[in-house]
């Protein structure tokens, strides 16, 4: 049953071509004004040979800046960027690629920073300067604020130079520099000046003091570049700054005691947390045990797809009783499954008891805190109604943080849970420093000062407000307010603020003048689609595109700034204002093909999916299909995936994934995860991102065989060209779907789809996604394309046939 091969994706990828082209001045400007940053980022490059090329710069930014402005200049004349939807911004951008002109693309994703892959088509002979701008507003944490700037410009560059100017209207109580890439060379290159209310920071080595050898031209400037401050604080109150009709509050009081904790910690055990995942597990949970303040009460559970407690009831922070749990802790084991549900009940019900025996302390903060690495898939394995039991028992008594570890988690089914029941979820990072993260996360959490904090402002002075109520408030954070004044001439504005404090209610009131602020700080927060058109923010919703003035052939050179979230999910623009913006997550298709084989085409801009079969043959990327061993008495006979080759020729990558092994025939730039009998992660660097995840049925099955599925993760740095049977679908797909009818099953219905030209016949049913779930799957409803997709992919299934697994085309 072995059948012939399939073209799935062939992308031509031309940044081979940028050996011509040099990038030699790199410029960052970042201005502090209360807390704002505003922060700009000049690169030019010049392309030395006669014909155009596409590079790609990597700029990293701080993920909660937002981008301002994107533009270019070329010969002399500065293009500005446009703030518009994407689709438009998007085709804009592939048309000048096509005709060999000027243009570029920015992208997103990232982890403590947004990483903006910037494709930028230069043209032959061309000097480009693009500027890139983006603004934040900075949070506190641990007692500091922080401007990260990570650089890497990958070569020494002519001219390079950092420079931050901070103003600080209630006074600058400290600043401090440091940078990853720092020698003792180049430490006296950071020049710093403090005065009362300003700082003044710059960098700026030469071409030579960059390189990291005498004779090459590999830079030492390779990491991040770090500024932390804080501001002298001595009003209860907080500082507020009016401006233009607008009002920010920075509440953070000093000197408050600390309220003490009762903390369990509920820890995954199951087998995907095995090896270093468990290790460093072990090794936070000994140093957090090791900071527990000895007025607090902790337990320690530890689930699989059973659940165990150190003791049955909280225990107070002694050191006779941390020593004990450090034994305890030193002996948790992976094994089994994952059982969220029951273990995070347990741990709730645990406080609860104790609350109600009280045996813990009646003025203390409750929480309970989740460490997982997985889906839940014994118990109750549905998240929602894991969700609605969690927030069930809970009734708004106690705070959930969720810490999701590694990159399989169901981030959004944790952030969700922690947002409902007074917390939040943190990712964290499969890397060296995952020990650090866990220990820097309690940190931020475990000192509360007050909990249900109200600030309030003049009925009649104020007409709108940011979020004004706060479950915590935490030691070294910060809590910002911002609105809308009634009245611009207002001579005072008074202000209350209210909270329970650890023997005592807090209550404090004051009144205020004007101040000095800008109206950017109240904009971030009210950012949507409409502020975000009026006021050039690049949001989930919009793309910025920069574009030169139509020439005598009628091409256009865009520019497109296009910021994605990380999920599906509304998301607070700014830390402690806990506003929520509903703006849907808009990221690109998502494609994947399992099973028959299906072939799945995920929209998310439309909250909807394609799919198709095809039935005569097999898939590839190139990769080669088998059927059954035999038909089954149903008469029908599946075909799978049972080999995928993988071939990069410019990267040097060839590579064959079976159901039985896994064959490097030649390395590249390429990184490989694999998870033993589950599924293999392959990244080609600067190119894509995919998962081939390997279904195991019975090895005695009279009729089934092992096959593989294939799922894209990561595809932004396709080249326009990319196609094939998934590839096609990159660039999105616009179709309508109208006359909905009852089909021939009645819970799949018809309709008719109009798409490229056709006029088609469709049914609405499902197909199955496996990545969270590699045994069951998970169904994705779609519109059904019969007849082998016809109508919908380019030309015949026959124009994707090849005759071997690492035939090009």
């Amino acid at each position: 049953f072995e059948l012939p091969y399939l073209v799935l994706m062939c992308s031509i990828d031309s940044s081979i071509l940028h050996s011509q082209v040099e990038v030699y001045s790199v410029m960052v400007d970042c201005k502090v004004t209360a807390r704002f940053a505003h922060t700009v980022m000049t690169s030019q490059a010049l392309n030395h040979a006669n014909y155009s090329q596409e590079i790609f710069f990597e700029v990293e930014l701080p993920k909660t800046g937002f981008i301002t402005n994107f533009s270019m200049e070329i010969d002399g004349q500065v293009y500005a960027g446009e703030v518009k939807e994407k689709e438009k911004a998007k085709k804009q951008y592939e048309k000048a690629v096509s005709s060999g002109q000027t243009a570029g693309l920015v992208k997103v994703s990232g982890r403590k920073m947004e990483k903006f892959s910037v494709s930028v088509n230069i043209a032959a002979k061309s000097n480009v300067t693009f500027v890139l701008t983006y603004e934040e507003l900075l949070q506190r944490k641990l007692g500091q604020y922080e401007i990260l700037i990570r650089v890497k410009p990958k070569s020494t560059v002519q001219k390079f130079q950092i420079v931050a100017n901070i103003y600080e209207p209630q006074g600058i109580s400290f600043v401090d520099t440091h940078a990853t890439f720092l020698s003792n060379e180049l430490l006296p290159l950071v020049e710093k000046t403090v005065t009362d209310k300003k700082a003044h920071i710059s960098f700026s080595p030469t071409t030579e003091q960059q390189r990291k050898c005498p004779d090459c031209d590999e830079t030492l400037i390779d990491g991040d570049f770090i500024i932390t401050y804080d501001v002298k604080r001595v009003q209860t109150l907080g500082d507020i700054q009016i401006v233009n009709g607008y009002f920010v509050h920075f509440f953070a009081p000093p000197d408050l005691p600390r309220v003490p904790v009762n903390v369990v910690f509920v820890i995954d055990r199951s087998g995907s947390m095995s090896g270093r995942k468990m290790i460093q597990t072990r090794e936070a949970l000994l140093a957090i045990l090791n900071d527990l303040h000895e007025d607090d009460y902790f337990a320690l559970i530890q689930f699989d797809s059973t659940i165990d407690s150190w003791k049955e009831s909280l225990t107070k922070a002694t050191k006779e009783n941390i020593a004990d749990a450090m034994v305890y802790v030193k002996q948790i084991q992976d094994r089994g499954a994952t059982n969220i549900n029951d273990a995070v009940l347990r741990g709730v019900n645990m406080i609860l008891n104790d609350k109600q025996a009280k045996r813990i302390p009646e003025q203390s903060i409750d929480m309970v805190i989740l460490l997982t690495d997985g889906m839940p898939n014994s118990g109750e394995p549905r998240p929602q109604r894991i969700q609605e039991n969690v927030r069930s028992a809970i009734e708004g008594s106690m705070s959930l943080f969720c810490l999701g570890f590694g990159n399989d988690v169901d981030y959004s089914f944790l952030d969700v849970m922690s947002k409902e029941n007074k917390g939040m979820a943190r990712r964290i990072y499969e890397a060296s420093d995952a020990t650090l993260q866990l220990q820097g996360f309690y940190e931020e959490v475990s000192s509360p000062l007050l909990s249900e904090v109200d600030l309030r402002y003049p009925d009649n002075a104020v007409d709108f407000l940011t979020t004004n109520h706060f479950d915590r408030f935490f030691n070294g954070s910060e809590i910002v307010v911002a609105g809308r004044l009634t009245d611009n001439q207002l001579d005072n504005f008074m202000v209350e603020v209210f909270g329970q404090g650890f023997e005592e209610e807090f209550k404090a009131q004051g009144q205020y003048i004007f101040g000095d602020f800008t109206e950017h700080a109240h904009d971030k927060l009210m950012e949507a689609l409409d502020m975000s058109l009026r006021y050039n923010f690049v949001t989930p919703l919009t793309s910025m595109v920069v574009t030169k003035p139509e020439t005598e052939d009628g091409t256009e050179s865009p520019l497109i700034a296009d910021k994605l979230t990380e999920a599906p999910v509304a998301v607070p623009l700014v830390p402690h204002f806990q506003y929520v913006q509903h703006a849907p997550h808009v990221p690109l298709p998502t494609y994947f093909v399992d099973g028959d084989p299906h072939f799945i085409i995920e929209l998310p801009d439309r909250d909807d999916a394609l799919c198709f079969n095809i039935n005569k043959s097999g898939i590839l990327v190139n990769g080669q299909t088998i059927g059954d061993k035999k038909i089954s008495p149903s008469g029908v006979i599946n075909t799978y995936f049972s080999r995928f080759g993988i071939i990069h020729r410019t990267l040097g990558v060839r590579m064959e994934v079976s159901t039985q092994d896994i064959s490097v025939l030649q390395d590249g730039n390429m990184d490989l995860l694999v998870t033993k009998d589950h599924s293999i992660t392959v990244t080609l660097k600067d190119s894509v991102k995919f998962v081939i995840l390997l279904h195991k049925v019975w090895k005695n099955h009279p009729y089934h065989r092992d096959y593989l599925g294939f799922y894209t993760l990561d595809s932004h740095l396709f080249s326009s060209s990319v196609h094939g049977l998934l590839g096609q679908f990159y660039h999105g797909i616009n179709y309508e779907v109208t006359d909905l009818r009852p089909g021939e099953v009645p819970e799949k219905p018809d309709a008719t789809m109009y798409v490229k030209g056709h006029e088609l016949n469709v049914t609405r049913g499902w197909q199955r996604d496996f990545r969270r779930d590699v045994k069951n799957g998970q169904n994705v409803p779609c519109w059904f394309i019969h007849r082998n997709g016809t109508g919908l992919i380019d030309g015949d299934v026959t124009d994707y046939i090849v005759s071997g697994l690492f035939k090009t085309v």
